[in-house]
């Protein structure tokens, strides 16, 4: 198993909302895990833990292969959720519109490389998308860091797997489309249609 996520604390011991809705998954389904992305439920599976049994959910993340075992009542605390729903993808394309000069520029390397960690870990799409944007701002200003560069491409293959997933279509439209808004002014060719102002979801 690629990692197993134990938590004693039941979901409405999390400090969220009693009626809440738990997502429920089922076999085959499509769901998204907190830094690795969308996988599919493989398998609904029992085991004996310390003496006790649970029920897990067996996940494979699709873009790795990676296997996770969740507990099926503890998926609110772990942030397993269900994929984006395409009507929130125009949402998503305006975090990444709303660009910041110098994103984090008055931020020590550490510092900003801890925040860029614990929004990614959230499992929120729109922080994902929120790291991927400030970094690519930061692409065309200074050359990244070893580190910069490995959590670009960890947003980036979050962002453009869920986007594609949700919208059904495949990862280098995604790509194109995420990537025209950090092409340089200056740089934009006016008769590329893929530099139109905004994609359309």
């Amino acid at each position: 198993m690629g990692g197993v996520n134990m938590n004693n604390k039941k979901p409405n011991e999390q400090g969220q909302p009693a009626n809440r809705k738990v997502p429920e998954f089922q076999i085959g389904d499509l769901a998204v895990y907190p830094a690795h992305g969308v996988g599919m439920i493989e398998a609904i599976e029992s085991k004996v833990i310390n003496g006790e049994e649970h029920d897990f959910y067996i996940m494979k993340v699709l873009e790795n292969n990676m296997v996770i075992m969740i507990p099926t009542w503890n998926v609110e605390s772990v942030g397993l959720r269900e994929v984006i729903d395409v009507k929130e993808i125009p949402k998503i394309y305006e975090v990444l519109e709303a660009k910041k000069e110098n994103p984090m520029d008055n931020q020590t390397w550490n510092r900003r490389y801890r925040d860029y960690m614990d929004k990614i870990k959230t499992g929120s799409l729109y922080d994902v998308a929120e790291v991927y944007r400030d970094l690519s701002i930061l692409k065309y200003t200074k050359d990244l860091s070893f580190g910069e560069r490995k959590l670009f491409d960890t947003a980036q293959v979050l962002l453009v797997k869920e986007l594609s997933t949700a919208r059904n279509t495949d990862e280098k439209t995604i790509m194109t489309e995420i990537k025209s808004f950090f092409i340089p002014e200056d740089l934009k060719d006016p008769e590329d249609p893929e530099n139109a102002d905004s994609p359309e979801s």
